[in-house]
This record gives structure tokens, C-alpha cells and sequence, in this order.
């Protein structure tokens, strides 16, 4: 049996005091992927909380757009791939 969480659009909506739109916005914007397998309403693998709370940081604090944040979000992964290669090499803390 398949236990991973999955969030519907409203869950994350709230969960983040943003409205269900918002969160259709990400989608449009290729930032939150639904879940293929999802039904008539898509849902969401719970990682999509940590990166929906991640692109409202961005908004609140930097004043990015939503391309800005998908922008930013890509760097971050990036950083975060080469930082745990560096580690695997011995190379990082």
C-alpha cells in the first residue's frame, strides 16, 4: 500500500493562509506538479507544502515574482545537488 501524504489544493491553500487560486498559480507557473494519478481533483505530494512555504518566503521577503521564485527555486536545488556531491567527496562539512 502506497503511503505517501497527498495534499489536495485547499490543503495547501491553508496550510499557507493563501488563497486556493495562489496555489493554481503555482501550478501554472510549473513550480507544483499534481500528482499524475490524482483523479478528478489533482493532488500533491506533501514535498509541495515545503515548496509552496518556500515561493511565499520569496514573495514576502525578497518581492519576487512567481517566475522569479521558480527561478530561485532552481538555483536553490542546484546549490543544495553540488553542496551534498562536496559532501559525498569529502570535500564539505
Amino acid at each position: 500500500m502506497d503511503q505517501r501524504v497527498v495534499l489536495r489544493r485547499v490543503d495547501i491553500a491553508r496550510a499557507c493562509g493563501e488563497s486556493e487560486a495562489w496555489v493554481l498559480q503555482l501550478v501554472q507557473a510549473s513550480i507544483l506538479q499534481p500528482l499524475a494519478d490524482a483523479g478528478d481533483e489533482p493532488g500533491f505530494a506533501g514535498e509541495a507544502l515545503f515548496v509552496a512555504r518556500r515561493v511565499q518566503r520569496l514573495q514576502r521577503d525578497l518581492g519576487v515574482n512567481l517566475e522569479g521564485a521558480a527561478l530561485a527555486l532552481e538555483l536553490l536545488q542546484r546549490i543544495d545537488e553540488l553542496q551534498a556531491r562536496l559532501r559525498r567527496a569529502g570535500l564539505a562539512p
